[in-house]
């Protein structure tokens, strides 16, 4: 089945229609109490769909994390849930955030890969199994500090804007905010022709560049 099709979440168009007769105080807590309800059921619907809880942010009357209890009587409660699609333009936006910037030739050239596939569009990725972020400069490795001397593997970061390289240090940014939704993992692959091929995590072969991978638990 398709990443795209098994991550989408459910969705309903719900309205509550509120009794003017009542205050403004008794308004506001049956629209708060609705939407805990229907947010709920929202993620036991999403469980069933993906295996796990979306993280997500919910917005009161536009502040996020605020009380539903402090909704207006006319107000709006909102949900949105990260799922794989946002994961991905998260992770590129963050790839772009850490690169260190010298000639700006780094920042441009991460890539992703969807299925071993160029993508051309990091914010329009189609859907696949498997997707690759990796930047196709040939000094990649050295921003991570991976560097190798009589066999030996050596860390030692090229860039000091970016002391803990770039794809290590937002993979695990990822997986902290993403984790429990898609599986994502720092490795090493290599692109070649618009494709991406080999590799594996741990595997430090000078063929290839780090890169993060992501994929849909389950």
């Amino acid at each position: 089945m398709a990443l795209k099709t098994r991550i989408e979440p459910i969705e309903r168009e719900l309205k509550l229609f509120l009794d003017a007769a009542l205050g403004p105080k008794a308004r506001s807590q049956m629209l708060a109490d609705f939407a805990t309800e229907v947010i709920e059921e929202t993620k036991q619907q999403n469980r069933q769909i993906l295996g796990a809880v979306p993280p997500y942010d919910t917005f009161v009357d536009g502040r996020e994390g605020a009380p539903f209890s402090s909704v207006k009587p006319d107000g709006e409660i909102r949900a949105e849930f990260h799922l794989v699609h946002e994961a991905l333009a998260w992770i590129h936006e963050q790839l772009q955030r850490h690169s260190p910037v010298l000639t700006g030739r780094y920042a441009k050239s991460h890539e992703l890969f969807a299925d071993g596939v160029d993508t051309e569009n990091p914010n329009a990725a189609p859907p696949a199994a498997e997707y690759i972020f990796i930047n196709t400069q040939p000094y990649a490795r050295k921003i991570e500090g991976i560097r190798t001397r009589r066999g030996l593997t050596l860390r030692q970061p090229l860039s000091p804007q970016a002391p803990d390289g770039v794809y290590q240090a937002v993979a695990h940014l990822a997986r902290q905010r993403f984790g429990n939704v898609v599986s994502i993992d720092f490795s090493y692959r290599t692109a070649l022709g618009g494709m991406v091929i080999g590799g594996k995590a741990g595997d430090r072969s000078e063929m290839r560049n780090p890169a993060i991978v992501v994929k849909l638990r389950g």
